[in-house]
Protein backbone atom coordinates (compact mmCIF):
# COMPACT_ATOMS: atom_id res chain seq x y z
CA UNK A 1 0.00 0.00 0.00
CA UNK A 2 3.29 2.30 0.70
CA UNK A 3 4.31 1.94 -3.02
CA UNK A 4 0.59 3.10 -3.89
CA UNK A 5 0.21 5.67 -1.97
CA UNK A 6 3.63 6.93 -3.41
CA UNK A 7 2.41 6.89 -6.57
CA UNK A 8 -0.74 8.43 -5.94
CA UNK A 9 0.93 11.48 -4.14
CA UNK A 10 3.17 11.74 -7.04
CA UNK A 11 0.17 12.30 -9.71
CA UNK A 12 -1.12 14.84 -7.89
CA UNK A 13 -5.49 15.88 -7.55
CA UNK A 14 -5.54 17.08 -11.39
CA UNK A 15 -3.90 14.27 -12.76
CA UNK A 16 -5.80 11.89 -10.59
CA UNK A 17 -9.61 14.14 -11.70
CA UNK A 18 -8.35 13.34 -15.48
CA UNK A 19 -8.28 10.03 -15.00
CA UNK A 20 -11.06 9.31 -12.99
CA UNK A 21 -12.72 11.63 -15.53
CA UNK A 22 -11.70 9.67 -18.73
CA UNK A 23 -12.29 6.48 -17.13
CA UNK A 24 -16.22 7.05 -16.27
CA UNK A 25 -16.16 8.10 -20.11
CA UNK A 26 -14.15 4.74 -21.24
CA UNK A 27 -16.67 2.87 -18.97
CA UNK A 28 -19.45 4.45 -20.67
CA UNK A 29 -18.36 3.91 -24.04
CA UNK A 30 -17.87 0.42 -23.85
CA UNK A 31 -20.96 -0.20 -21.86
CA UNK A 32 -22.79 1.14 -24.69
CA UNK A 33 -20.68 -0.63 -27.38
CA UNK A 34 -21.28 -3.94 -25.77
CA UNK A 35 -25.11 -2.98 -24.81
CA UNK A 36 -25.50 -1.78 -29.16
CA UNK A 37 -23.65 -5.24 -30.23
CA UNK A 38 -25.59 -7.78 -27.92
CA UNK A 39 -29.42 -6.08 -28.48
CA UNK A 40 -30.99 -8.43 -30.81
CA UNK A 41 -32.26 -7.17 -34.34
CA UNK A 42 -35.36 -5.68 -34.52
CA UNK A 43 -38.09 -6.23 -36.83
CA UNK A 44 -41.62 -4.03 -37.58
CA UNK A 45 -43.99 -6.00 -35.84
CA UNK A 46 -47.00 -4.08 -36.75
CA UNK A 47 -47.63 -0.38 -38.05
CA UNK A 48 -50.13 1.97 -38.51
CA UNK A 49 -51.97 0.49 -35.28
CA UNK A 50 -54.79 2.45 -33.67
CA UNK A 51 -54.06 3.54 -29.88
CA UNK A 52 -56.34 0.30 -28.65
CA UNK A 53 -54.86 -2.29 -30.97
CA UNK A 54 -51.15 -0.93 -29.69
CA UNK A 55 -51.89 -0.77 -26.11
CA UNK A 56 -53.55 -4.36 -26.34
CA UNK A 57 -50.15 -5.60 -28.27
CA UNK A 58 -48.30 -4.30 -25.80
CA UNK A 59 -50.04 -5.36 -22.70
CA UNK A 60 -49.63 -9.51 -24.57
CA UNK A 61 -46.04 -8.72 -25.69
CA UNK A 62 -45.19 -8.01 -21.04
CA UNK A 63 -46.97 -10.90 -20.16
CA UNK A 64 -45.07 -13.04 -22.21
CA UNK A 65 -41.98 -11.35 -21.31
CA UNK A 66 -40.35 -10.24 -24.95
CA UNK A 67 -38.33 -7.24 -25.45
CA UNK A 68 -40.13 -4.97 -27.59
CA UNK A 69 -39.61 -1.18 -28.79
CA UNK A 70 -42.61 1.68 -29.90
CA UNK A 71 -42.20 3.93 -32.27
CA UNK A 72 -44.63 7.05 -33.25
CA UNK A 73 -46.53 9.56 -31.17
CA UNK A 74 -49.28 6.78 -29.95
CA UNK A 75 -46.51 4.10 -30.60
CA UNK A 76 -48.13 3.11 -34.07
CA UNK A 77 -45.35 1.25 -34.70
CA UNK A 78 -44.05 -1.79 -32.42
CA UNK A 79 -40.52 -3.65 -32.79
CA UNK A 80 -39.61 -6.64 -32.04
CA UNK A 81 -36.62 -9.44 -32.30
CA UNK A 82 -36.99 -10.26 -36.19
CA UNK A 83 -36.52 -14.09 -35.50
CA UNK A 84 -39.36 -13.81 -33.38
CA UNK A 85 -41.38 -11.87 -35.94
CA UNK A 86 -43.65 -15.07 -37.99
CA UNK A 87 -44.28 -16.74 -34.43
CA UNK A 88 -45.46 -13.57 -33.13
CA UNK A 89 -47.60 -12.74 -35.96
CA UNK A 90 -49.44 -15.70 -36.04
CA UNK A 91 -49.96 -15.78 -32.19
CA UNK A 92 -51.43 -12.71 -32.10
CA UNK A 93 -53.56 -13.47 -34.73
CA UNK A 94 -54.85 -16.02 -33.26
CA UNK A 95 -56.35 -14.11 -30.08
CA UNK A 96 -57.57 -11.70 -32.86
CA UNK A 97 -54.62 -8.99 -32.80
CA UNK A 98 -54.80 -6.12 -34.16
CA UNK A 99 -58.42 -6.12 -34.86
CA UNK A 100 -57.34 -2.85 -37.60
CA UNK A 101 -59.71 -0.68 -35.02
CA UNK A 102 -62.76 -2.43 -36.84
CA UNK A 103 -65.88 -2.92 -35.00
CA UNK A 104 -68.11 -5.22 -36.29
CA UNK A 105 -71.59 -6.82 -35.72
CA UNK A 106 -69.69 -7.41 -31.90
CA UNK A 107 -70.49 -4.39 -30.61
CA UNK A 108 -74.25 -5.31 -29.58
CA UNK A 109 -72.67 -8.10 -27.90
CA UNK A 110 -71.28 -5.16 -25.28
CA UNK A 111 -73.94 -3.04 -24.70
CA UNK A 112 -77.66 -3.02 -23.18
CA UNK A 113 -80.44 -3.22 -25.70
CA UNK A 114 -82.40 -2.53 -23.06
CA UNK A 115 -81.42 0.76 -22.06
CA UNK A 116 -80.38 2.14 -25.33
CA UNK A 117 -82.32 4.13 -27.85
CA UNK A 118 -83.52 3.90 -30.86
CA UNK A 119 -80.94 6.45 -32.56
CA UNK A 120 -78.15 4.65 -30.28
CA UNK A 121 -79.19 1.29 -31.62
CA UNK A 122 -79.32 2.89 -35.33
CA UNK A 123 -75.84 4.83 -35.14
CA UNK A 124 -74.24 1.20 -33.84
CA UNK A 125 -75.98 -0.86 -36.51
CA UNK A 126 -73.97 1.33 -38.92
CA UNK A 127 -71.04 1.00 -37.13
CA UNK A 128 -70.89 -2.62 -37.00
CA UNK A 129 -72.35 -2.66 -40.63
CA UNK A 130 -68.86 -0.49 -42.03
CA UNK A 131 -67.20 -2.45 -39.48
CA UNK A 132 -67.59 -5.94 -41.03
CA UNK A 133 -67.25 -4.39 -44.56
CA UNK A 134 -64.02 -3.20 -44.02
CA UNK A 135 -62.96 -6.58 -42.88
CA UNK A 136 -64.39 -8.15 -45.71
CA UNK A 137 -62.52 -5.94 -48.17
CA UNK A 138 -58.94 -6.20 -46.31
CA UNK A 139 -59.66 -10.09 -47.27
CA UNK A 140 -58.64 -9.39 -50.82
CA UNK A 141 -55.46 -9.09 -51.78
CA UNK A 142 -53.06 -5.70 -52.15
CA UNK A 143 -55.96 -4.28 -49.51
CA UNK A 144 -53.21 -3.54 -46.29
CA UNK A 145 -56.17 -1.53 -44.78
CA UNK A 146 -59.62 0.06 -45.39
CA UNK A 147 -62.38 2.25 -43.94
CA UNK A 148 -65.75 2.62 -45.13
CA UNK A 149 -68.33 5.15 -44.80
CA UNK A 150 -71.82 4.55 -45.72
CA UNK A 151 -74.91 7.53 -45.95
CA UNK A 152 -77.92 5.53 -45.34
CA UNK A 153 -80.90 8.35 -45.36
CA UNK A 154 -83.70 7.88 -42.83
CA UNK A 155 -86.86 6.18 -44.85
CA UNK A 156 -89.08 8.50 -45.86
CA UNK A 157 -93.58 8.36 -46.19
CA UNK A 158 -93.18 8.73 -49.70
CA UNK A 159 -91.59 6.78 -52.37
CA UNK A 160 -90.92 10.11 -54.20
CA UNK A 161 -89.35 11.64 -50.96
CA UNK A 162 -86.29 9.06 -50.69
CA UNK A 163 -82.66 9.29 -51.05
CA UNK A 164 -80.69 6.86 -52.60
CA UNK A 165 -77.42 5.32 -50.33
CA UNK A 166 -74.33 6.07 -50.96
CA UNK A 167 -70.57 4.94 -49.85
CA UNK A 168 -67.17 6.41 -49.55
CA UNK A 169 -64.26 3.72 -49.38
CA UNK A 170 -60.35 4.62 -48.33
CA UNK A 171 -57.77 2.17 -48.97
CA UNK A 172 -53.82 1.81 -47.73
CA UNK A 173 -52.83 -0.49 -50.77
CA UNK A 174 -49.55 -2.62 -51.42
CA UNK A 175 -49.07 -2.16 -55.24
CA UNK A 176 -52.26 -1.29 -57.42
CA UNK A 177 -55.68 -2.57 -57.87
CA UNK A 178 -56.93 -3.79 -61.81
CA UNK A 179 -60.57 -2.38 -62.71
CA UNK A 180 -61.74 -6.11 -61.92
CA UNK A 181 -60.87 -5.54 -58.43
CA UNK A 182 -62.05 -2.15 -57.78
CA UNK A 183 -65.53 -3.25 -59.25
CA UNK A 184 -65.59 -5.97 -57.31
CA UNK A 185 -65.16 -3.86 -54.32
CA UNK A 186 -67.76 -1.77 -55.39
CA UNK A 187 -70.35 -4.64 -55.94
CA UNK A 188 -69.49 -5.91 -52.24
CA UNK A 189 -70.25 -2.96 -50.85
CA UNK A 190 -73.43 -2.51 -52.95
CA UNK A 191 -74.77 -6.19 -52.32
CA UNK A 192 -74.19 -5.73 -48.42
CA UNK A 193 -76.18 -2.19 -48.46
CA UNK A 194 -79.87 -2.21 -49.36
CA UNK A 195 -80.90 0.12 -51.96
CA UNK A 196 -77.08 0.96 -52.62
CA UNK A 197 -75.59 0.62 -56.23
CA UNK A 198 -72.76 -0.22 -57.39
CA UNK A 199 -72.24 3.34 -59.28
CA UNK A 200 -72.94 5.05 -56.14
CA UNK A 201 -69.63 3.80 -54.35
CA UNK A 202 -66.76 5.96 -54.30
CA UNK A 203 -63.18 4.52 -54.35
CA UNK A 204 -60.41 6.77 -53.45
CA UNK A 205 -56.44 4.99 -52.32
CA UNK A 206 -54.25 6.56 -49.74
CA UNK A 207 -52.29 8.24 -52.38
CA UNK A 208 -55.43 10.34 -52.93
CA UNK A 209 -56.06 8.57 -56.36
CA UNK A 210 -59.90 8.58 -57.05
CA UNK A 211 -60.27 4.66 -58.19
CA UNK A 212 -64.06 4.69 -58.16
CA UNK A 213 -66.31 7.64 -59.19
CA UNK A 214 -69.52 7.33 -57.51
CA UNK A 215 -70.82 10.83 -58.45
CA UNK A 216 -70.53 10.25 -62.48
CA UNK A 217 -73.64 9.54 -64.57
CA UNK A 218 -73.89 6.49 -66.84
CA UNK A 219 -72.48 7.74 -69.91
CA UNK A 220 -69.28 8.76 -68.10
CA UNK A 221 -68.72 5.29 -66.67
CA UNK A 222 -69.73 3.88 -70.25
CA UNK A 223 -66.67 5.76 -72.00
CA UNK A 224 -64.59 5.11 -68.94
CA UNK A 225 -65.26 1.41 -68.84
CA UNK A 226 -64.93 1.53 -73.08
CA UNK A 227 -61.19 2.92 -72.16
CA UNK A 228 -60.45 0.60 -69.20
CA UNK A 229 -61.42 -2.69 -71.74
CA UNK A 230 -59.19 -1.30 -74.52
CA UNK A 231 -56.19 -0.80 -71.79
CA UNK A 232 -56.70 -3.83 -70.52
CA UNK A 233 -56.81 -6.00 -74.40
CA UNK A 234 -53.58 -4.49 -74.98
CA UNK A 235 -52.09 -5.15 -71.46
CA UNK A 236 -52.92 -8.83 -71.86
CA UNK A 237 -51.83 -9.09 -75.65
CA UNK A 238 -48.82 -7.40 -74.79
CA UNK A 239 -47.79 -9.76 -71.62
CA UNK A 240 -48.73 -12.39 -73.84
CA UNK A 241 -46.22 -11.47 -77.06
CA UNK A 242 -43.75 -10.42 -74.30
CA UNK A 243 -44.07 -14.07 -72.82
CA UNK A 244 -43.97 -16.11 -76.30
CA UNK A 245 -40.78 -13.71 -77.43
CA UNK A 246 -38.44 -13.60 -74.50
CA UNK A 247 -38.63 -17.20 -74.60
CA UNK A 248 -36.45 -16.93 -77.88
CA UNK A 249 -34.21 -13.94 -77.37
CA UNK A 250 -34.16 -13.86 -73.85
CA UNK A 251 -35.64 -11.80 -71.41
CA UNK A 252 -35.26 -8.15 -71.36
CA UNK A 253 -34.33 -8.33 -75.22
CA UNK A 254 -37.53 -7.50 -77.04
CA UNK A 255 -39.91 -4.36 -76.73
CA UNK A 256 -43.93 -4.62 -77.61
CA UNK A 257 -46.43 -2.22 -78.16
CA UNK A 258 -49.82 -2.84 -78.71
CA UNK A 259 -52.48 -0.60 -79.98
CA UNK A 260 -56.34 -1.97 -79.87
CA UNK A 261 -58.75 -0.15 -81.98
CA UNK A 262 -62.10 -0.79 -80.33
CA UNK A 263 -65.85 -0.57 -81.96
CA UNK A 264 -68.18 1.28 -79.65
CA UNK A 265 -71.26 1.24 -81.25
CA UNK A 266 -73.29 -0.96 -80.25
CA UNK A 267 -75.84 -2.61 -82.84
CA UNK A 268 -78.65 -4.29 -82.53
CA UNK A 269 -80.76 -6.16 -85.44
CA UNK A 270 -83.71 -7.69 -86.05
CA UNK A 271 -84.62 -9.98 -89.40
CA UNK A 272 -87.26 -12.70 -89.87
CA UNK A 273 -87.70 -14.38 -92.87
CA UNK A 274 -90.38 -16.94 -94.54
CA UNK A 275 -89.78 -20.42 -96.18
CA UNK A 276 -92.75 -21.06 -98.60
CA UNK A 277 -91.32 -24.63 -99.06
CA UNK A 278 -91.68 -25.08 -95.98
CA UNK A 279 -95.42 -26.10 -95.07
CA UNK A 280 -97.08 -27.28 -92.30
CA UNK A 281 -100.76 -28.22 -91.88
CA UNK A 282 -102.56 -25.94 -88.98
CA UNK A 283 -105.93 -27.25 -89.65
CA UNK A 284 -108.42 -29.19 -91.55
CA UNK A 285 -112.23 -28.02 -91.95
CA UNK A 286 -114.37 -30.78 -93.78
CA UNK A 287 -118.22 -30.28 -94.77
CA UNK A 288 -120.86 -32.11 -95.81
CA UNK A 289 -124.69 -31.51 -97.33
CA UNK A 290 -127.62 -33.10 -98.80
CA UNK A 291 -130.82 -32.13 -99.80
CA UNK A 292 -134.60 -33.76 -100.86
CA UNK A 293 -136.52 -31.78 -102.95
CA UNK A 294 -140.22 -33.48 -102.99
CA UNK A 295 -143.50 -33.07 -105.30
CA UNK A 296 -147.10 -31.67 -104.78
CA UNK A 297 -148.65 -34.76 -103.97
CA UNK A 298 -151.02 -34.67 -100.67
CA UNK A 299 -150.75 -30.50 -101.14
CA UNK A 300 -153.79 -28.88 -100.17
CA UNK A 301 -155.35 -26.27 -102.52
CA UNK A 302 -158.72 -24.27 -103.07
CA UNK A 303 -159.83 -26.50 -105.72
CA UNK A 304 -159.81 -29.41 -104.22
CA UNK A 305 -161.85 -28.40 -101.45
CA UNK A 306 -164.92 -27.00 -103.43
CA UNK A 307 -167.74 -29.30 -103.53
CA UNK A 308 -167.89 -31.73 -106.88
CA UNK A 309 -163.92 -31.36 -107.15
CA UNK A 310 -162.25 -33.94 -108.69
CA UNK A 311 -160.99 -36.26 -106.15
CA UNK A 312 -159.40 -38.54 -108.66
CA UNK A 313 -155.76 -38.70 -107.11
CA UNK A 314 -152.95 -37.03 -109.33
CA UNK A 315 -150.10 -38.63 -110.36
CA UNK A 316 -147.15 -38.87 -108.17
CA UNK A 317 -145.01 -35.61 -108.74
CA UNK A 318 -141.07 -36.14 -109.57
CA UNK A 319 -138.66 -35.70 -106.28
CA UNK A 320 -135.25 -33.53 -106.81
CA UNK A 321 -131.90 -34.60 -104.66
CA UNK A 322 -128.75 -32.96 -104.16
CA UNK A 323 -125.16 -33.66 -102.23
CA UNK A 324 -122.62 -31.31 -100.92
CA UNK A 325 -118.87 -31.87 -99.87
CA UNK A 326 -117.07 -28.95 -98.78
CA UNK A 327 -113.32 -29.18 -97.27
CA UNK A 328 -111.10 -26.53 -96.28
CA UNK A 329 -107.11 -27.16 -95.11
CA UNK A 330 -104.90 -24.35 -93.87
CA UNK A 331 -101.44 -23.98 -93.91
CA UNK A 332 -98.64 -22.54 -91.61
CA UNK A 333 -95.86 -21.37 -93.54
CA UNK A 334 -92.34 -21.65 -92.06
CA UNK A 335 -91.18 -18.53 -90.54
CA UNK A 336 -87.78 -16.97 -88.09
CA UNK A 337 -87.85 -14.23 -86.37
CA UNK A 338 -83.78 -13.56 -85.39
CA UNK A 339 -83.16 -10.36 -83.20
CA UNK A 340 -78.73 -9.59 -82.52
CA UNK A 341 -77.56 -7.45 -80.23
CA UNK A 342 -73.61 -6.53 -80.46
CA UNK A 343 -72.46 -4.98 -77.55
CA UNK A 344 -69.43 -2.12 -77.90
CA UNK A 345 -66.23 -2.95 -77.16
CA UNK A 346 -65.51 -5.54 -80.16
CA UNK A 347 -61.75 -5.49 -81.52
CA UNK A 348 -61.82 -3.64 -84.72
CA UNK A 349 -58.21 -3.60 -85.91
CA UNK A 350 -54.95 -4.95 -83.59
CA UNK A 351 -51.28 -3.25 -84.35
CA UNK A 352 -48.43 -4.63 -83.13
CA UNK A 353 -44.81 -3.55 -83.21
CA UNK A 354 -42.20 -5.82 -81.97
CA UNK A 355 -38.93 -5.31 -81.58
CA UNK A 356 -36.25 -7.55 -80.79
CA UNK A 357 -32.47 -6.88 -80.16
CA UNK A 358 -29.64 -9.16 -81.98
CA UNK A 359 -27.09 -12.30 -80.58
CA UNK A 360 -23.97 -11.37 -78.77
CA UNK A 361 -21.33 -13.51 -78.36
CA UNK A 362 -18.19 -12.98 -76.76
CA UNK A 363 -15.38 -11.56 -79.21
CA UNK A 364 -11.86 -11.93 -79.10
CA UNK A 365 -10.96 -9.26 -76.64
CA UNK A 366 -13.56 -11.19 -74.35
CA UNK A 367 -16.27 -8.05 -75.35
CA UNK A 368 -19.54 -9.32 -76.49
CA UNK A 369 -20.10 -8.91 -80.02
CA UNK A 370 -23.08 -7.87 -81.75
CA UNK A 371 -24.56 -10.23 -84.88
CA UNK A 372 -28.38 -9.83 -85.97
CA UNK A 373 -30.16 -12.05 -86.39
CA UNK A 374 -31.55 -13.87 -89.56
CA UNK A 375 -34.30 -13.13 -91.72
CA UNK A 376 -35.67 -16.97 -91.30
CA UNK A 377 -35.33 -16.08 -87.25
CA UNK A 378 -37.89 -12.87 -87.46
CA UNK A 379 -40.15 -14.49 -89.79
CA UNK A 380 -40.70 -16.97 -87.43
CA UNK A 381 -41.23 -14.80 -84.52
CA UNK A 382 -43.43 -13.02 -86.52
CA UNK A 383 -45.45 -16.66 -87.02
CA UNK A 384 -45.69 -16.67 -82.87
CA UNK A 385 -47.14 -13.37 -82.43
CA UNK A 386 -49.61 -13.85 -85.14
CA UNK A 387 -50.81 -16.57 -83.70
CA UNK A 388 -50.50 -15.51 -79.98
CA UNK A 389 -52.89 -12.51 -80.62
CA UNK A 390 -55.41 -14.23 -82.83
CA UNK A 391 -54.27 -12.75 -86.18
CA UNK A 392 -57.49 -11.61 -88.91
CA UNK A 393 -56.04 -10.25 -92.11
CA UNK A 394 -59.57 -9.22 -93.29
CA UNK A 395 -60.32 -6.67 -90.27
CA UNK A 396 -56.87 -5.34 -91.07
CA UNK A 397 -54.68 -6.71 -88.61
CA UNK A 398 -50.65 -5.51 -88.46
CA UNK A 399 -48.15 -7.30 -87.05
CA UNK A 400 -43.90 -5.93 -87.78
CA UNK A 401 -41.28 -7.48 -86.17
CA UNK A 402 -37.90 -5.61 -86.64
CA UNK A 403 -34.31 -6.48 -85.29
CA UNK A 404 -32.74 -3.51 -84.10
CA UNK A 405 -29.13 -3.60 -81.75
CA UNK A 406 -30.84 -1.81 -78.55
CA UNK A 407 -28.83 1.12 -76.96
CA UNK A 408 -27.64 -0.96 -73.95
CA UNK A 409 -25.25 -3.94 -74.22
CA UNK A 410 -25.88 -6.81 -72.18
CA UNK A 411 -23.35 -8.28 -70.04
CA UNK A 412 -22.04 -12.01 -70.72
CA UNK A 413 -23.42 -14.54 -68.09
CA UNK A 414 -20.61 -16.08 -65.79
CA UNK A 415 -19.86 -19.54 -66.11
CA UNK A 416 -17.67 -19.31 -62.98
CA UNK A 417 -19.28 -20.23 -59.47
CA UNK A 418 -19.40 -17.14 -57.02
CA UNK A 419 -16.72 -16.94 -55.08
CA UNK A 420 -16.47 -17.50 -51.15
CA UNK A 421 -16.56 -13.56 -50.61
CA UNK A 422 -19.58 -13.31 -53.41
CA UNK A 423 -21.77 -16.05 -50.81
CA UNK A 424 -20.69 -14.42 -47.89
CA UNK A 425 -21.80 -10.57 -48.93
CA UNK A 426 -25.40 -9.45 -47.52
CA UNK A 427 -28.15 -10.22 -49.44
CA UNK A 428 -31.05 -8.08 -48.00
CA UNK A 429 -30.54 -4.68 -47.09
CA UNK A 430 -31.24 -5.26 -42.94
CA UNK A 431 -27.80 -7.19 -43.83
CA UNK A 432 -26.13 -4.40 -45.20
CA UNK A 433 -27.31 -1.94 -42.35
CA UNK A 434 -26.49 -4.02 -39.42
CA UNK A 435 -22.79 -4.56 -40.78
CA UNK A 436 -22.78 -0.84 -41.23
CA UNK A 437 -23.14 -0.25 -37.89
CA UNK A 438 -20.98 -3.05 -36.24
CA UNK A 439 -18.25 -1.63 -38.84
CA UNK A 440 -18.83 2.14 -37.50
CA UNK A 441 -18.73 0.82 -33.52
CA UNK A 442 -15.63 -0.99 -34.53
CA UNK A 443 -14.08 2.02 -36.03
CA UNK A 444 -15.40 4.05 -32.96
CA UNK A 445 -13.74 1.63 -30.40
CA UNK A 446 -10.03 1.55 -31.87
CA UNK A 447 -10.18 5.22 -32.18
CA UNK A 448 -10.82 5.54 -28.74
CA UNK A 449 -8.59 2.69 -27.79
CA UNK A 450 -5.79 4.87 -30.19
CA UNK A 451 -6.46 8.24 -28.92
CA UNK A 452 -7.73 7.70 -25.20
CA UNK A 453 -6.45 4.35 -23.84
CA UNK A 454 -3.02 4.16 -24.79
CA UNK A 455 -1.87 7.50 -23.98
CA UNK A 456 -3.36 7.19 -20.56
CA UNK A 457 -1.91 3.94 -19.71
CA UNK A 458 1.83 5.69 -20.92
CA UNK A 459 1.46 8.49 -18.33
CA UNK A 460 0.09 6.19 -15.65
CA UNK A 461 3.03 3.74 -16.23
CA UNK A 462 5.21 6.63 -16.93
CA UNK A 463 6.32 6.65 -12.72
CA UNK A 464 10.16 8.04 -13.31
CA UNK A 465 10.88 11.19 -11.53
CA UNK A 466 11.12 13.72 -14.12
CA UNK A 467 14.08 15.83 -15.53
CA UNK A 468 16.35 18.08 -12.86
CA UNK A 469 18.22 21.24 -12.98
CA UNK A 470 21.28 21.88 -10.95
CA UNK A 471 20.89 25.48 -9.42
CA UNK A 472 23.99 26.88 -7.54
CA UNK A 473 24.40 30.02 -5.47
CA UNK A 474 27.60 31.65 -4.60
CA UNK A 475 30.33 29.44 -3.92
CA UNK A 476 30.48 31.45 -0.55
CA UNK A 477 27.10 30.32 0.51
CA UNK A 478 27.74 25.85 1.33
CA UNK A 479 23.75 26.13 2.58
CA UNK A 480 23.05 26.11 -1.08
CA UNK A 481 22.24 22.93 -2.36
CA UNK A 482 20.94 22.02 -5.94
CA UNK A 483 17.36 21.46 -5.85
CA UNK A 484 15.52 19.58 -8.45
CA UNK A 485 12.89 21.14 -9.92
CA UNK A 486 11.14 21.41 -13.60
CA UNK A 487 12.06 24.51 -16.15
CA UNK A 488 12.18 25.19 -19.67
CA UNK A 489 15.49 23.68 -19.97
CA UNK A 490 14.73 20.09 -18.39
CA UNK A 491 11.29 20.13 -20.41
CA UNK A 492 13.65 20.46 -23.38
CA UNK A 493 15.88 18.10 -22.60
CA UNK A 494 13.17 15.51 -22.19
CA UNK A 495 11.66 16.73 -25.23
CA UNK A 496 15.00 15.76 -26.69
CA UNK A 497 15.56 12.12 -24.99
CA UNK A 498 11.71 11.45 -26.52
CA UNK A 499 12.41 12.48 -30.13
CA UNK A 500 15.88 11.50 -30.41
CA UNK A 501 17.50 14.88 -30.59
CA UNK A 502 19.67 16.44 -27.91
CA UNK A 503 20.05 20.48 -27.15
CA UNK A 504 23.29 20.98 -27.38
CA UNK A 505 22.98 24.63 -25.64
CA UNK A 506 21.57 22.38 -22.23
CA UNK A 507 23.68 20.08 -21.98
CA UNK A 508 27.14 22.38 -22.34
CA UNK A 509 25.03 24.62 -19.52
CA UNK A 510 25.05 21.60 -17.18
CA UNK A 511 28.47 20.80 -17.94
CA UNK A 512 29.69 24.18 -17.05
CA UNK A 513 27.75 24.09 -13.85
CA UNK A 514 29.28 20.88 -12.81
CA UNK A 515 32.58 22.25 -13.60
CA UNK A 516 32.22 25.22 -11.56
CA UNK A 517 30.62 23.80 -8.51
CA UNK A 518 32.17 20.54 -8.26
CA UNK A 519 31.57 20.19 -4.84
CA UNK A 520 28.18 20.94 -4.43
CA UNK A 521 27.96 18.20 -7.53
CA UNK A 522 29.56 15.73 -5.45
CA UNK A 523 27.36 16.35 -2.18
CA UNK A 524 24.44 16.30 -4.30
CA UNK A 525 24.94 12.93 -5.68
CA UNK A 526 25.77 11.67 -2.62
CA UNK A 527 22.64 12.38 -1.40
CA UNK A 528 20.72 10.31 -3.94
CA UNK A 529 22.91 8.02 -3.45
CA UNK A 530 21.83 7.61 0.12
CA UNK A 531 18.24 8.12 -0.36
CA UNK A 532 16.14 4.78 0.13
Amino acid sequence: MKSVLELVTKMGPARLTAMAAVTMTLIGFFAFVILRVSKPDMGVLFADLSIQDSSAVIRELDTRGIRYEAKGDAGQTIMAPRADLPRLRMDLAGKGLPSQAGVGYEIFDKGDAFSSTNFVQNVNHLRALEGELSRSIRAIGRVQAARVHLVIPERRLFERDRETPSAAIVLKLMGDLDQGQVRAIRHLTASAVEGLKPDRVSIVDERGRLLADGARDAEADKSLGMEEKQVGIERRLRAQIEEIVAGVVGTGRARVQVNAELDVNRIESRSESFDPESRVVRSTQTRNENSLTAGNEGAVTVGNELPGANQTPAPPAQKDSSNKNEETTNYEISRVTRTEVAEGGRVKRLSVAVLVDGAYVPGTDGRPTYQPRPAAEVERIATLVRTAIGFDKARGDQVEVVNLRFAETPALPEVAEPSLLQSLMPQSREDVMRIVELTVLAMLTLIVLLSVVRPLLRKMLDTEPGPVALVTGPASDPALALTPRENTTARLVDFAQVNGQIQTEAVQRVVDMVRASPNETVEVLRNWINEP
